[in-house]
């Protein structure tokens, strides 16, 4: 739990952390209830995720150890979830409920900056997100992704990747197929990168 946001706390301010533990596949918070906490993951996964008009599953986020998410619905105007928050893997979780979070972004600066720096990461992550979703190919889309993790992408399985691409798995192994083909990129056991 050392060198992320956790580790900035005081003895005292620990007190204030709720400490949860998650089996694989339960619901943490469901669509549409308020958001009263921030949350972050110390080990496992987890994803906020809701199903369109269609019936097909859309994934906002797969948040992995050290993650936070809450941070931008706590202070909104309207804080309910978009999406059901559920647990991947066999996960762990901190909650810090929001009346200790303003106390504590009161009084440790370092945490404050912290918590700013995760904030404005964000937002350029999403700000990415919306552009490459702008982009109608898949194989534009991939590039672009690319690109923005300057030639080398760390993935898990070919699915986490083409969830975070919001395309179908089949559609990103065939992009990715052909362009290994092309030796556009290479391929190693979790690693994509691109060929010069």
């Amino acid at each position: 739990m050392e060198n992320n946001i956790l580790s900035t706390l005081t003895k005292e301010e620990r007190k204030f952390l709720e400490v949860k533990t998650l089996n694989k596949g339960e619901f943490l918070f469901r669509e549409g209830q308020l958001c009263t906490h921030v949350v972050i993951v110390v080990s496992g996964q987890i994803k906020i995720s809701s199903m369109n008009y269609s019936g097909t599953e859309v994934i906002f986020n797969v948040l992995n150890k050290n993650e936070m998410f809450g941070n931008n619905l706590i202070f909104s105007d309207n804080p309910a979830y978009k999406g059901d928050v559920v647990s991947l893997k066999d996960s762990t979780i901190v909650l810090i409920k929001k009346e200790n979070l303003e106390h504590i972004l009161q009084s440790n600066k370092e945490f404050l900056l912290m918590y700013l720096n995760i904030q404005s990461n964000f937002g350029k992550k999403l700000n990415s997100t919306i552009k490459m979703l702008s982009f109608s190919s898949a194989e534009e889309r991939f590039k672009f992704y690319l690109h923005e993790n300057k030639g080398e992408i760390e993935y898990r399985t070919v699915t986490e990747l083409a969830d975070i691409l919001h395309l179908k798995r089949e559609t990103l192994s065939r992009v990715l197929t052909m362009l290994e083909k092309e030796n556009v990129i290479k391929r190693s056991p979790h690693k994509i990168f691109k060929l010069d």
